[in-house]
């Protein structure tokens, strides 16, 4: 047996949380930043509203990348790679600017870039499944199931192209009416609907995997 093989996998999980609590209390304070110093906020109107169901989903969006993380580490065991301790960093960069293009103003600009975080976590998560795939450790479970295919990311790449097409739509056109707040409120549904599957997935691979 590898001792220092098996010292990174016991202690990967808490620095990788721990890097990752840091990102996030960044965001958060930025996000926090952001709701107190916007005075649009704070008025009758319907930019405001959109200004909110903006903020609101930022908030579900980064809360979704925590489970993500969390949820993995605590599942699986696998031998960390250099990259494992970049992406939260880059994760990081793209939710500082994400949280900088909020407001009706830019929210063409903030559904691309949501879309992106997408796709990126998208990415990471299935690199995760592959490494923890290859580990004895998570044998019992992985025999279970096939490796993902092309078609199993077909949801996620349909969310990335409604993010991404309806954000140039809007960056190209400068709309901030009704499609706008439609857009918003569709991002709204599918964190959501991306939460219900990420339990899902929870309870599949907690519940399903017999005793060892």
């Amino acid at each position: 047996m590898n001792a220092m093989r098996e010292r990174a996998k016991e202690y990967f999980p808490t620095v990788l949380l721990t890097l990752l609590s840091i990102v996030q209390a960044f965001a958060l304070e930025l996000l926090w930043s952001y709701l107190r110093e916007t005075s649009l906020l704070f008025e009758l109107s319907w930019l405001a509203a959109i200004s909110w169901l903006q903020i609101l989903a930022t908030f579900l969006g980064l809360v979704l990348i925590w489970v993500v993380y969390a949820s993995s580490v605590m599942r699986f065991r696998w031998v960390p790679v250099t990259s494992d301790s970049v992406y939260p960093f880059l994760i990081g960069i793209m939710e500082f600017t994400l949280i900088e293009t909020l407001g009706p103003d830019s929210i063409g600009l903030w559904l691309i870039l949501l879309g992106v975080i997408f796709a990126v976590m998208t990415l990471v998560s299935h690199a995760n499944m592959r490494r923890a795939r290859q580990d004895p450790d998570n044998r019992i479970f992985f025999e279970q199931y096939d490796p993902a295919k092309l078609p199993d990311f077909y949801p996620q790449l349909i969310i990335v192209a409604v993010l991404m097409l309806a954000g140039l739509y809007l960056l190209l056109s400068g709309n901030q009416g009704a499609f706008a707040l439609l857009a918003v409120l569709a991002t709204i549904c599918l964190l959501g609907w991306q939460f219900h599957a990420v339990a899902l997935f929870w309870r599949r691979t907690v519940t399903d995997a017999p005793d060892v």
